[in-house]
């Protein structure tokens, strides 16, 4: 019997990834997956001086956060599926192409052999 514990035992730390059989990977959050956006486009001359960027998509976790072109920022989440979080006319200087991911920061410490977090494929907001 003890032989059998020890090759389980060895097996469950071979595990790759995160699942049910590989209790090592307990903290460990998955990546985000991010659908869409609303808006998607706005008229430079119309922005108001704030609005809110909802993203909708996947695997949403309390520590997920909306990056707007490379700002972090302060992030709601409403559900697994949903963020919303402000955007002010200050972080748009003009007309272009704005870069919208969602990121989740790692849960584990040390490399386990388990995927943490990470960041989402990106989403566009234009602004004309």
């Amino acid at each position: 019997m003890a032989l059998q514990s020890s090759w389980l035992l060895v097996a469950l730390l071979l595990l790759p990834g995160c699942n049910a059989l590989n209790p090592l990977c307990g903290s460990a959050r998955p990546s985000p997956s991010l659908g869409s956006i609303s808006p998607t486009t706005m008229v430079f001359s119309s922005l108001p001086p704030s609005f809110v960027l909802t993203a909708t998509g996947g695997h949403f976790v309390a520590s997920s956060v909306i990056v707007f072109n490379n700002n972090d920022l302060a992030t709601t989440v409403v559900s697994s599926s949903e963020l919303t979080a402000n955007v002010t006319s200050a972080m748009i200087p003009g007309t272009g192409s704005f870069k919208v991911v969602v990121k989740t920061p790692s849960g584990n410490s040390g490399n386990l052999g388990c995927s943490s977090g990470g960041t989402s494929g990106a989403q566009t907001l234009t602004v004309n």
